[in-house]
């Protein structure tokens, strides 16, 4: 297996974890937000951009890749923030299965 080298010193982006808070409004819906769980610092690069059909609209559809250390709460549905910039956690998984990163496929949300 070959071993996925990163430089720690490139994990300079200050990143939020947030997880939904989310509980039933009474009439079959949800209500609720967003909870920050963890704080911590990783690497945030643009994979890719597009145009994507929502609501009866054209929106921007933009994919990052965020490295992080390895940490067990991280999962998809999640959300990672970065100075006010929203990331949906798409996928997370360990390329190496060393124990030693994530790398989070995140969709970039327009608030």
């Amino acid at each position: 297996m070959t071993v996925f080298f990163i430089d720690p010193g490139r994990f300079r982006a200050p990143l939020a974890l947030d997880v939904a808070d989310l509980e039933p409004d009474g009439a079959g819906g949800l209500t609720g937000g967003w909870t920050e769980t963890a704080s911590f610092y990783g690497r945030v690069e643009p994979v890719a951009a597009g145009p994507r059909f929502a609501g009866d609209q054209f929106l921007e559809d933009t994919t990052h890749r965020i490295t992080i250390r390895h940490r067990a709460d991280v999962k998809a549905g999640m959300r990672l923030r970065k100075a006010g910039r929203h990331f949906a956690i798409l996928s997370v998984h360990d390329p190496d299965e060393s124990g030693r990163y994530l790398v989070c496929l995140a969709r970039e949300e327009q608030l």
